[in-house]
């Protein structure tokens, strides 16, 4: 189940102890998301949509984030 991101205002809440940031990126059409994995039960939550370096370095740096590992 995915939840789709919330307003550009909103900060979902992340906890480094039970989730890490992780890109989403599809092998077909090369679309990647930024979000946030249960380490659990793999529970995905879509951050925000990433079209450019630009966005990711955004994402990393909204939530502190320095290395960000990428599943497909």
């Amino acid at each position: 189940m995915i939840i789709r991101k919330k307003p550009k205002n909103d900060i979902i809440p992340f906890n480094p102890e039970k989730q890490y940031a992780v890109i989403r990126s599809s092998i077909c059409t090369g679309e990647k998301v930024a979000g946030f994995k249960n380490k659990d039960d793999g529970h995905f939550i879509e951050v925000m949509l990433i079209r450019s370096q630009m966005d990711e370095q955004r994402f990393k740096e909204l939530y502190g984030i320095d290395k960000i590992k990428t599943e497909y």
